[in-house]
C-alpha cells in the first residue's frame, strides 16, 4: 500500500503519519493546500517555508495544491481532483486523513474519492479525543496553536503550546483536539520527526472571526 497523506501542518495529520508508520504503511507524499494569495497553508495560516521544513523533517516529499483566494468549493474540488489523478498516475492506491469524528466531513471525502482509484483511510477515526490529545503530548509531540476561532475559544490561546496546561484550561465545550474547528496547530517536533523544526512567535492578528498567531522560522529547537 502506497499512501498519500493529507497534511495540514497540524497535530492530527502528524499523528496520522506516526500511526501509519507503526502499521508499516508507506506514506509516499504529503498533500497540503496553499492559499496562493497569502502563500500560507489554508486555514492554519502557516508559512509555506515552515510546512516545507516539516516535510524535510519527517522525510516525506511535499505536494502543494495551490488554491485561489477567495476559493469557491468548485476550485477546491478541482485542485484536489488534480492531485488525486497525479497520485494514481504515480502508483498511490490510498489517501489518509486525520479526521477524528465529524461524520459529514468523512462522508464528503468518501463521496469525492469514489471512482478516483484512491481508497480513503481514517486511521484516527473514533479515538476519544481527550485521550488522543494526552497520548500525543506524552509521546513527545510539540505543537503551537496558529489559529483560533474566536467565536468558540478566547483568542488569547493563539500562539500557545499544545500541552497539558493548555488542555486543562480549555473550556468544557471545546474539543481537546479542536476537531470542531475551535483551533488549529503547527507541529514542530514529535516521534514522526527526524529533527525538530525551530519556530518562534511572530505577530498575532485578528482577521474576521479568527485570531492567527504567525510563526517564524528560527534555529532548530534544543
Amino acid at each position: 500500500m502506497k499512501t498519500l497523506l493529507a497534511w495540514s501542518s497540524g497535530k492530527d495529520s502528524a499523528w496520522t503519519l506516526h500511526v501509519l508508520r507503526r502499521q508499516n504503511v508507506e506514506v509516499g507524499a504529503l498533500l497540503t493546500t496553499i492559499n496562493e494569495a497569502a502563500d500560507r497553508v489554508a486555514m492554519h495560516g502557516v508559512r509555506r517555508s515552515l510546512v516545507e521544513a516539516q516535510s524535510e523533517a519527517v522525510g516525506v516529499p511535499l505536494w502543494k495544491a495551490p488554491l485561489p483566494w477567495p476559493c469557491a468549493n468548485e476550485d477546491y474540488e478541482s485542485r484536489m481532483a488534480e492531485a488525486c489523478r497525479r497520485a494514481v498516475a504515480e502508483g498511490f492506491d490510498s489517501i489518509a486523513f486525520g479526521d477524528l469524528f465529524l461524520r459529514d466531513v468523512r462522508e464528503y471525502r468518501e463521496r469525492q474519492l469514489a471512482g478516483s482509484g484512491l481508497t480513503p483511510l481514517f486511521p484516527l477515526w473514533g479515538i476519544p479525543t481527550a485521550s488522543l490529545a494526552r497520548d500525543m503530548i506524552a509521546a513527545g509531540l510539540r505543537a503551537r496553536i496558529t489559529c483560533v476561532d474566536s467565536t468558540a475559544l478566547d483568542g488569547g490561546f493563539a500562539g500557545r503550546e499544545f500541552d497539558h496546561a493548555l488542555l486543562a484550561e480549555l473550556p468544557e465545550r471545546v474539543d481537546p483536539c479542536g476537531e470542531n474547528g475551535e483551533f488549529h496547530t503547527f507541529v514542530c517536533d514529535g516521534p514522526m520527526f527526524r529533527a525538530p523544526v525551530g519556530v518562534e512567535a511572530g505577530e498575532v492578528r485578528k482577521i474576521g472571526g479568527f485570531v492567527y498567531a504567525d510563526l517564524l522560522p528560527c534555529h532548530a529547537l534544543s
